[in-house]
């Protein structure tokens, strides 16, 4: 129905290698074959030119580069600008939003505390975060830490991002967690920011701290990463940053998202160079030039695979696998890949991946709404790395793949108002307050200009035109907004008032509004 409903595939990077057409490489996969420094060297002089094409293709703003192997960054680079419209260039110390990049991050801070005995993954979340319960009292009593970061607690895609645009803090959301619906408890995977939020409350909780001062203590100072945080206002400190951007009418508009409330799994911000620090320590499990940073087990448990979050679509094809933070897959040549995108529908794209087979890694961070940049430079850098040469054009394929998924949906998308409408009840009838426990109240007024609808703890106000009969239509905003969307008005009892049904809220069956007072 939403941008959301396909946020996943785009932002755990899960899409298996077989479903994209395939171009004959230079040489065929060959398992077993080690990785020699003589094919990253190839495949290193080939990126400047990669990047160049890519970026050229897609008109992305600005964009950072980062690779590790061996202990060592053996590139780093930037391009482009931070905000367009200005002179102030991408460089090395340039911060970037990291989107859901940051649950990858974030599963390395719970990693630490694991390390220290603080929490296990196995703890429930309700063992720190008194009263958190789910729809089915039993399953919000026993998810754990590990469940909520392999996204297999039941709840639905993306359960409580649309709170969060309406405004409601992080405290207010994971309240509101226990009126979704669920599904089959360990075993289903769908991907809920705020799911691992909860997680990662829970074990701030357990350490009596924050987990903005968490990630810190626990990661960020211990690894030298001076210029990483998990605040917003923090990030919005530093001079030197990537400002959002997304394309309207064919230009590239500046754009903003604070995404605090789901700073474990959308908050973070870095640079290539702090994110190269982390990628070592990723491959090194846990090391960094020497120095254990972070249990080995505790870490290695992060890089296994705990869920399918993309079973095979076809005969011989392979599965995806989703860890704790990151998405776990394996190669054309057999080898394990682990990875992990970030994607603001309001203006930013990130990707790294890792090959530990071959001490190998690469972070992409761009400034530009999703449509395939970071994940087609990644990938096109590994099929050099094993291949000699690309299989396929990457950026083709995934920016097909994000236009499909970022495509808006819903019962009014590409129609036209009737042009003769047949005429509702009285706008007065409409107008009220409305209750509903997951979203809270909402207000319904009688203006000059029309119908005008208030929702959420900010008051997001929007003007609602009217489409045919009790039906009416507006446009959403916020990072899960879509184009147009149905407000439909349902008599309670002859005369006396309706219940209301918002299209763009009612994914799961959450989106009716309840009359309470005229």
């Amino acid at each position: 129905m939403m941008r959301i409903v396909s946020a996943a595939l785009a932002v755990a990077l899960v899409v298996p290698l077989s479903c994209a057409p395939r171009i004959a490489p230079a040489s065929e996969p060959a398992p077993g074959v080690a990785i020699t420094p003589a094919h990253v060297r190839t495949a290193l002089r080939a990126l400047p030119g990669i990047v160049a094409a890519i970026k050229r293709r897609s008109g992305v703003p600005g964009m950072a580069i980062a690779v590790v192997h061996d202990d060592r960054v053996v590139f780093e680079r930037a391009y482009g600008v931070r905000r367009v419209g200005s002179n102030a260039r991408v460089d090395l110390r340039t911060v970037f939003q990291l989107a859901s990049v940051s649950k990858s991050l974030a599963a390395t801070v719970v990693a630490g505390a694991v390390g220290t005995k603080v929490v296990r993954w196995s703890d429930p979340i309700a063992k720190y975060l008194p009263g958190f319960t789910l729809r089915d009292p039993y399953v919000g009593s026993h998810v754990t830490i590990a469940d909520m970061f392999a996204h297999r607690s039941g709840l639905p895609d993306h359960a409580g991002d649309l709170l969060e645009d309406l405004g409601y803090g992080r405290a207010q959301v994971l309240r509101r967690l226990r009126y979704e619906p669920l599904r089959p408890f360990r075993i289903t995977y769908a991907y809920t920011n705020f799911g691992l939020t909860a997680a990662a409350q829970a074990v701030a909780d357990a350490e009596h701290t924050t987990w903005e001062k968490l990630s810190q203590r626990m990661l960020y100072g211990p690894l030298g990463m001076t210029r990483t945080t998990s605040s917003h206002r923090a990030f919005e400190r530093f001079a030197d940053r990537a400002t959002l951007h997304v394309r309207r009418n064919g230009r590239w508009v500046a754009s903003s998202r604070d995404p605090q409330a789901q700073s474990p799994a959308g908050g973070a911000n870095s640079t290539v160079g702090d994110l190269a620090k982390w990628m070592m320590l990723e491959v090194d499990l846990g090391t960094y030039h020497g120095r254990q940073i972070v249990a080995r087990d505790a870490l290695l448990a992060t890089q296994q695979p705990h869920i399918v979050s993309m079973p095979p679509r076809e005969p011989f094809a392979r599965a995806s696998f989703y860890g704790y933070g990151m998405g776990v897959a394996y190669d054309d040549t057999g080898r394990l890949r682990l990875s992990h995108s970030g994607a603001f529908a309001s203006g930013g794209a990130t990707t790294f991946e890792l090959l530990p087979a071959a001490r190998l890694g690469i972070v992409v961070l761009t400034n530009g709404e999703p449509s395939g940049v970071p994940e087609a430079i990644a990938k096109t850098f590994y099929d050099i790395v094993e291949f000699g040469a690309p299989t396929r054009d990457w950026y083709a394929f995934y920016s097909q793949v994000f236009a499909t998924a970022l495509a808006p949906s819903g019962e009014l998308i590409g129609k036209k108002p009737p042009v003769h409408p047949q005429p509702s009840m009285t706008l007065r009838t409409f107008a009220g307050t409305y209750a509903n426990e997951y979203y809270g109240p909402a207000t319904v007024r009688v203006t000059t200009k029309g119908l005008q609808l208030v929702l959420g703890p900010i008051h997001r106000t929007y003007l609602l035109r009217h489409w045919n009969g009790n039906v009416f239509a507006f446009t959403p905003v916020g990072e899960n907004g879509t184009d147009i969307t149905a407000v439909t008005f349902e008599p309670v009892s002859a005369g006396t008032g309706t219940d209301m049904t918002i299209e763009y809220l009612n994914a799961n069956g959450l989106g009716t509004f309840t009359r309470r007072a005229p």
